[in-house]
């Protein structure tokens, strides 16, 4: 998949050496929510919905099995991520492991990060148009680079969708709100983010994040995706396109991804690069395998 990735991606794909911080809100993201501009608590399903916002697991009826590779240059990190989730039932959930490994150079010497985290996430809906959701994580960080901690425990996330129409949803979550051993690595945040969809094809989104605890710090990006189907309408191919900018890093990116979807699999490539504040990059495919599959509930 890496070379898939970096084939279809090349225009974006300039290596370079950056600040590499490792941290949870973003090690756990996605190629679609990545090459968004991480916009997608208002509409996040699926293995996106773990990082995000829980509670856009009811949004769709499907059962789907993803399994994911990233790769980041700037500290020579893998990302690595499988899921299970299932929507069919009454209490959608979600079952997933990542794994992060890392080696940053800092001040001349090399180090090396390993993160292993797991867990449930799990939404419901309520009435039409309000839905819950929480994901239970454990976490665990080990770490040799001079002045960091290992770390290990379990963490809680809640959020909540909102569907204004039948084309405008709203989508807010807190991440790490709860945890059993405060990390550095699994800091507290909250965002809330926009998404709509003004024709079946088209899908725009806007989301902002806040740090809530250290330094603090807004983090906020957006996107598109235009959906593409064949003839038939059996097979479609996502183009998606986003920005994002940290203010706390001072960083700005831009991210870009391609898709092929069809009834029983799909395939995913993002990539986002830094064209402020540095030069990191981040490269990301995922495939998943479709089971059953029904239409979307409507709020009417």
């Amino acid at each position: 998949m890496r070379s898939v990735a970096l084939v279809a991606l090349g225009p974006i794909l300039l290596l370079g050496s950056a600040r590499a911080d490792s941290s949870g809100l973003d090690d756990l993201l996605g190629p679609r929510e990545i090459a968004v501009g991480e916009a997608m608590r208002g509409g996040a399903t699926g293995a996106s919905a773990i990082g995000l916002n829980p509670a856009g697991l009811p949004l769709n009826r499907e059962l789907v099995f993803e399994g994911g590779y990233g790769y980041r240059a700037a500290d020579s990190a893998s990302l690595i991520g499988v899921s299970a989730c299932d929507s069919t039932v009454a209490a959608p959930g979600c079952f997933f492991y990542e794994y992060i490994g890392s080696s940053p150079e800092l001040e001349g010497s090399m180090g090396n990060r390993r993160t292993h985290v797991g867990g449930l996430a799990i939404g419901r809906q309520f009435v039409p148009r309000v839905s819950i959701g929480a994901t239970l994580k454990y976490f665990d960080y080990n770490t040799d680079v001079m002045g960091e901690d290992d770390s290990s425990g379990t963490a809680l996330d809640l959020g909540s969708t909102f569907r204004l129409t039948q084309l405008v949803n709203l989508g807010v979550s807190a991440q790490n709100l709860w945890t059993s051993e405060k990390s550095v690595q699994f800091p507290r945040a909250a965002g809330g983010g926009l998404q709509a969809r003004p024709i079946p094809a088209f899908t725009l989104s806007f989301d902002m994040r806040w740090k809530l605890e250290d330094e603090g710090g807004m983090r906020y990006g957006g996107g598109g995706e235009f959906f593409l189907r064949t003839s038939g309408g059996r097979t479609g191919f996502p183009i998606r396109i986003g920005a994002l900018h940290d203010d706390a890093l001072n960083s700005t990116y831009v991210s870009a991804g391609l898709g092929m979807t069809s009834m029983s699999w799909g395939i995913d490539v993002g990539a986002r690069r830094e064209v402020k504040g540095g030069d990191d990059m981040l490269v990301l495919a995922s495939m998943r395998f479709f089971g059953p599959r029904e239409p979307a509930p409507s709020i009417e």
